[in-house]
């Protein structure tokens, strides 16, 4: 295969420069963020759904855990969410390799509406007729608009409180396996990559998201209890790694402090090369640790578990998995 473009940064300046304005990132998923490849033959996923603190979440364990030490690992997913057998079995693999995954539903049990919903174009060898064809448009349009109402149901504002209440649970659940790693790791795909560098980053309380909510307003607090109080959150994470995230904008690597390791594909419309420059430009000027791989010749999503024909992607993908596995052992 071809091997994917390599830009390694370092930490090289102590800078503390922040991005140009960072325009809207683009509101829209691909297909390949809201439906599953075929799952591999032969293979069924190994772990549990059961909550903490309340949300679901799947859990896979290390064969010999907690007789050997393990990580703790919070894997986030794409559109298709905690129940999708691909999900499932990526996390059984990162369980594999000693630690314990905590695949929280980022959700509330409304995963993405699924592209195979789509009408498939008529079985016929024929040109299709303009009713054909408007069908397919309409279905199209249909589609877009359902996955733009998802996309407003579920924002940063609603998910990050989720992933907060799910840490402070494995804090107490998986005590063990934090101390043994000296925190928590994350993994993120399509969706769920964003959030990996929004939990890798130092917030205000006050920033969009950050979602701390006071039991009082800031009027009616007391002095000595406001002067107290924490000015930023996070970072909730010791490292992290994503692959082909979403929504990401350029203010998202703002605050950032935990190591990154950056899988992107290349020509991605869903994570454009001007964030992607943005991000590692301010990451190198703020001496956050990271790495960035570009994988040319495959498709958005090609990094989550699923059966390929193309040999190319095929490798691709085990390539990703590799570049991810191995930045969250190193750190």
């Amino acid at each position: 295969m071809a091997e994917p473009e390599i830009a390694t940064k370092a930490p090289e300046s102590d800078a503390n420069e922040a991005p140009a304005p960072a325009a809207p990132a683009a509101q829209t998923l691909s297909d390949h963020c809201t439906s599953d490849r075929p799952a591999p033959v032969g293979v069924a996923s190994t772990g549990e759904t059961t909550k903490l603190a309340e949300v679901d979440v799947y859990i896979s364990k290390p064969a010999d855990y907690p007789h050997t030490p393990s990580k703790l690992l919070l894997l986030l997913t794409n559109g298709t969410g905690h129940k999708s057998i691909n999900n499932q079995i990526q996390a059984d693999r990162f369980a594999s390799e000693g630690y314990v995954v905590v695949m929280p539903d980022l959700f509330e049990g409304d995963e993405a509406p699924n592209s195979k919903a789509i009408p498939d174009s008529p079985g016929t060898t024929d040109p299709p007729s303009f009713i054909d064809t408007f069908k397919i448009k309409a279905a199209e349009t249909a589609k877009s608009f359902l996955i733009d109402m998802w996309l407003a149901r579920h924002t940063e504002e609603k998910v990050m409180p989720i992933l907060r209440k799910v840490i402070d649970a494995a804090k107490d659940e998986f005590a063990d396996a934090i101390s043994y790693g000296g925190g928590i790791y994350a993994v993120g795909y399509c969706f769920g990559g964003k959030y990996v560098l929004l939990l890798a980053a130092e917030k205000p309380v006050h920033a969009e998201g950050a979602g701390l909510t006071m039991p009082w307003s800031a009027s009616s607090k007391p002095a000595d209890e406001e002067a107290s109080q924490p000015k930023t959150v996070g970072p909730y994470i010791k490292a992290g790694a994503l692959a082909h995230a979403t929504m990401v904008s350029k203010d998202d690597f703002v605050g950032l402090k935990a190591p990154v390791s950056v899988v992107s594909v290349e020509n991605d419309p869903m994570f454009p090369d001007e964030v992607r420059m943005a991000g590692e430009d301010y990451m190198t000027k703020n001496n956050v640790e990271h790495e960035v791989q570009v994988y040319p010749g495959v498709p958005h999503g090609f990094a989550v578990v699923g059966e390929y024909e193309d040999e190319h992607i095929k490798s691709a993908q085990e390539t990703a998995f590799e570049q991810m596995l191995k930045w969250i052992k190193e750190h």
